[in-house]
């Protein structure tokens, strides 16, 4: 009986060792991470295309901000190829506007004194350049001097998302994490420079939606490292390819005397 328990229990073992080396000959290889110039594609692919993003020569984006309680404005951002840019947030009636025609940029800020019209510095320029690639430093990234690696893979807020290390050809760093399934952008972490000091700026992207059949993001959440204050944006209206004149982007001159 002790032989045969023995030789029972043996074959059992047996049997169970090439069980198991049949399953895992029968399981499938883990796949391959796809590449750089994979995972672009398919977010490219996502938004709706080359041919339509690049059809796109100016943009207007209208909707409200929320910094916090009774910290409620409007805010409007219009873009026009191939580096102009026009931003104005509203709060109980009055307006502050930043523009730059891609070389020069001023700012009308009423709330801090400033009536005038004061010059940008250039690095705030430069960055606001950046900010009017209307494609998105993705598309054609080789083309425009940047430089992209695969940095892993990361989990936010649930789910599986493509970390892309993105070098500008201006030398500033981003990270720009591509959900696994849907391939959308959902979150863009960056170091800007606020009043003098860098700091490390998350923006994360949400509810998007096609106009004209290209995606965009209608939810976007601003939160600067070791600060409290969350801006929330909501987009209300997008228009692609509005009538925007060269004008709109440059300081008016002053009334002739």
């Amino acid at each position: 009986m002790r032989r045969g328990g023995r030789f029972v229990a043996g074959r059992l073992l047996a049997l169970a060792a090439v069980a198991t080396l049949a399953v895992t000959a029968a399981a499938p290889a883990p796949s391959p991470a796809p590449t750089v110039d994979e995972i672009v594609a398919r977010y490219i692919a996502a938004r709706g295309g080359l041919k339509k993003i690049r059809s796109i020569e100016t943009l207007r984006q209208t909707g409200h901000a929320t910094a916090g309680p009774n910290r409620t404005g409007l805010v409007t951002r219009e873009l026009k190829r191939p580096s102009r840019t026009r931003f104005e947030f509203t709060v109980q009636g009055v307006t502050t506007v930043l523009l730059s025609d891609g070389v020069r940029g001023w700012e009308v800020s009423p709330f801090s004194g400033d009536v005038d019209p004061r010059q940008l510095p250039d690095d705030v320029v430069s960055e606001a350049a950046e900010q009017a690639d209307i494609e998105g430093p993705l598309v054609d990234w080789k083309a425009k001097g940047h430089r992209v690696e695969l940095a892993g893979r990361e989990t936010l807020a649930g789910r599986e998302a493509y970390k892309l290390t993105l070098t500008l050809g201006s030398g500033a760093v981003m990270d720009e994490y591509i959900d696994a399934k849907t391939f959308h952008l959902v979150r863009s972490d960056s170091t800007r420079q606020v009043r003098g000091r860098s700091v490390r700026i998350q923006t994360t992207f949400g509810d998007f939606k096609k106009t004209r059949g290209v995606l965009f993001p209608r939810l976007i959440e601003v939160e600067a490292a070791g600060r409290p204050q969350r801006l929330r944006v909501v987009v209300d209206t997008i228009a692609l390819n509005p009538p925007l004149s060269d004008a709109r982007f440059e300081l008016p001159a002053p009334p002739k005397p």
